[in-house]
């Protein structure tokens, strides 16, 4: 979603909604985005306010995970939200600006590079996961066994 944002630069106290999604089949093609079982969802808005542009949004996504402890399959959904400065000049841009060619912003871009960053390295099917036996590998979520025992 290639967001034209021309006039919001120009006008103070212009504005513009942001609703829309990143397909699956665009998504494939990612590196790091294999995983998601949903498309995301983008909800948000920029706003010029006194001749800064700001882009505040929230991206949702279902994400297929690996147990850490049992290495069961799980889906868990994600929502976060984001905040960035837009900048047409390209010679004023702080470290945390986005810069938009021409005024001009790839949504899908930024979004996704966005939420990569925010997925926890770690992840458990839940909180209180008892993991797999380190003797006989039985998940202990779903069987007990006796090596504890024997040890």
């Amino acid at each position: 979603m290639i967001l034209q944002l021309k006039r919001i630069f120009e006008r103070i106290g212009d504005q513009m909604d942001i609703c829309g999604e990143i397909p699956l089949e665009e998504l494939r093609d990612v590196s790091g985005c294999e995983s998601f079982v949903t498309p995301v969802s983008l909800k948000g808005r920029a706003v010029n306010r006194a001749g800064m542009v700001s882009l505040d949004y929230t991206a949702g996504v279902t994400v297929r995970h690996l147990c850490d402890r049992c290495l069961d399959e799980f889906d868990r959904e994600y929502s976060f939200d984001f905040s960035h400065i837009l900048s047409r000049d390209e010679s004023s841009l702080n470290d945390e600006d986005v810069y938009c060619a021409g005024g001009a912003l790839d949504m899908n871009e930024l979004a996704i590079s966005d939420l990569l960053v925010e997925f926890p390295t770690k992840v458990v099917c839940r909180e209180d996961c008892k993991g797999l036996c380190p003797v006989c590998g039985c998940n202990l979520n779903r069987e007990t066994c006796d090596c504890g025992e024997a040890m």
